[in-house]
């Protein structure tokens, strides 16, 4: 049963009903109601939970078959990080095509921080990206899972992807590191990937120049998706992408 599996994977992480329903936009209490009377969840919340949860596996969720995690171990595939004379981090196009390897020749991996633990980088859930990327106590509140990834050390969170508008460069699932940008006296490295906090909602885009000094030039890796310009004064937080958690 899914409500069933659901419960399993709550307790797992150690999450409570509440904090898990409020992640999902359930109704406060709905969730246990379903599982008491043996009801079902919507396939709208079965995908909150996918987009919400990346490493939960859609067929163990679905079917019960296979491993309730989509991997026990989580590949990296990190930029290649270079000092510039400004001293931000340069994210070169070789990222998603190349991984560290360890002294015995497996590849760089991350791991999850025990619970509780101070250890490691936030995994931000997409409903507290606004604090995340303003650096605010309220992401405190969160009950975020922190991953041990070596090479992203100057990181300050972690966060999900969400839709295809970057593809193939990031897919939905994917997980990208994220180093905070000061607001004061704020410039971009045209053509980087970075997280930008705007009145409606976190993006994770590409900057390019605008047509005036007072904006920028938003634009997807999806040729789908059209580029469209935003004033600076729109823009509330920032944060460079430095690299990415691929699960595998």
């Amino acid at each position: 049963m899914i409500l069933e599996r659901i419960k399993q994977y709550i307790d797992y992480k150690g999450l409570t009903i509440s904090s898990f329903e409020r992640s999902i936009g359930m109704a406060n209490a709905s969730f246990g109601k379903s599982l008491k009377n043996k009801g079902a969840i919507g396939s709208d919340k079965l995908e909150k939970i996918l987009n919400t949860y990346p490493e939960i596996s859609p067929e163990w969720l679905m079917t019960g078959k296979g491993d309730m995690l989509k991997t026990k171990r989580i590949s990296v595939a990190p930029p290649i990080m270079d000092r510039d004379n400004n001293d931000t981090f340069e994210d070169k196009d070789t990222e998603n095509k190349s991984h560290t390897q360890e002294p015995d020749g497996s590849k760089n991996i991350a791991h999850r921080a025990p619970i509780g633990s101070a250890e490691g980088i936030p995994l931000i859930p997409i409903d507290a990206m606004a604090g995340a990327l303003t650096s605010e106590s309220t992401i405190l509140e969160y009950e975020c899972e922190r991953y041990v990834v070596p090479v992203f050390r100057g990181a300050d969170f972690l966060i999900p992807v969400k839709g295809s508008s970057m593809y193939p460069k990031y897919s939905s699932g994917d997980i990208v590191a994220c180093k905070r940008v000061p607001m004061r006296d704020l410039f971009f490295q045209w053509n980087k990937v970075y997280v930008i906090d705007t009145n409606q909602g976190a993006l994770i885009k590409r900057i390019k120049p605008g047509s005036t000094p007072d904006s920028v030039m938003i634009v997807s890796d999806n040729e789908k998706y059209d580029p469209f310009e935003l004033p600076y004064s729109a823009i509330n937080a920032v944060a460079l992408v430095i690299g990415v958690i691929r699960l595998e």
